[in-house]
């Protein structure tokens, strides 16, 4: 029986870590064609060479093979210090799907699935990872460690994300990125994962907790995930509607075509102003689109790490 056997017979998200080492092989097997070209399942044990350190640890073998120069990794190093942070507002369980597959996820799904990803390249790496979750309410918290049974502890509660759909649970983001930046007293990199659906008042003071947990030197990336079928490009049939606000409960009647080329200008403006807002305060901002690969979040991992 091979891994997508397994996958299925274990209905998804009830084997989460099966789904996220699917996802991570392939990216693996892929990045021949990226910069990181030439490494294995072992490419954890190897990291970028920064001038003026030592040439006693450098991989010439890995060199020949990738033009680029990478120094041997060992156990007593300092290790990295990451903590994934995700919105389970009732917004995140859209579309609403009876069953979440690799090939079929809502956004929750998504995050979930993402952060697990990054858990697996993360173990690899003997690194120690936290996750906290919110909503209207700081609903999960456990801080960086390394351990297994740590691992499976936080495997366990993105399954229970998936699995278990809030009713009208709305966003209050920027209360809670306070409360966790207050907890995150060591330097670390901070994944974000949400759908940034608040309003303008809203939007100010997101901003203001994102700059807080850039203090004391975190590196934080934004992960803005999104449906771009629904949510961005507004693609439904042109019959009668009725649209609800998931978080609210408030209900509109409408014929999609008549919205349409407005709600897309201006979430294409709303895009276009997070991500400039985002380079003002060096955040990281990346758009993940839950009907693509896991790809871009593993990339930008990859990417964030050789900075760190």
């Amino acid at each position: 029986m091979n891994l997508q056997d397994e996958v299925n017979k274990s209905n998804g998200f009830t084997n989460i870590e099966l789904l996220a080492k699917q996802v991570v092989e392939g990216f693996i097997s892929g990045m021949h064609k990226s910069p990181f070209h030439g490494f294995s399942a072992e490419f954890a044990e190897h990291k970028i060479y920064n001038n003026g350190e030592s040439t006693k640890h450098i991989d010439w073998k890995l060199y020949a093979k990738t033009d680029k120069l990478y120094t041997k990794r060992y156990e007593e190093e300092t290790n990295l210090r990451c903590h994934l942070i995700i919105d389970n507002s009732s917004s995140m369980h859209y579309p609403n799907l009876k069953q979440q597959s690799l090939n079929q996820l809502n956004k929750i799904g998504f995050a979930a699935l993402a952060s697990a990803s990054l858990m697996q390249i993360l173990k690899k790496q003997r690194d120690a990872v936290g996750l906290s979750v919110y909503s209207d309410t700081y609903e999960y918290y456990a801080p960086e460690k390394g351990s297994e049974r740590h691992h499976h502890m936080l495997l366990h509660a993105l399954e229970e994300l998936v699995l278990h759909k809030p009713t009208n649970k709305k966003t209050k983001t920027y209360t809670f990125l306070h409360q966790i930046a207050q907890k995150m007293k060591r330097r670390s990199l901070i994944f974000l994962f949400t759908d940034m659906f608040q309003d303008d008042e809203e939007e100010e003071r997101l901003f203001e907790s994102l700059r807080h947990l850039k203090y004391n030197k975190h590196e934080l990336v934004l992960f803005h995930t999104y449906d771009g079928d629904k949510e961005f490009q507004f693609n439904f049939d042109n019959v009668p509607k009725r649209f609800i606000d998931v978080e609210t409960g408030e209900g509109i009647n409408l014929y999609s075509e008549t919205v349409k080329e407005n709600y897309e200008a201006a979430v294409s403006d709303y895009f276009n102003r997070l991500r400039l807002k985002c380079m003002q305060y060096q955040i990281k901002y990346v758009p993940v689109e839950i009907h693509r690969s896991f790809d871009d979040v593993l990339t930008t991992y990859m990417v964030e790490r050789s900075r760190f």
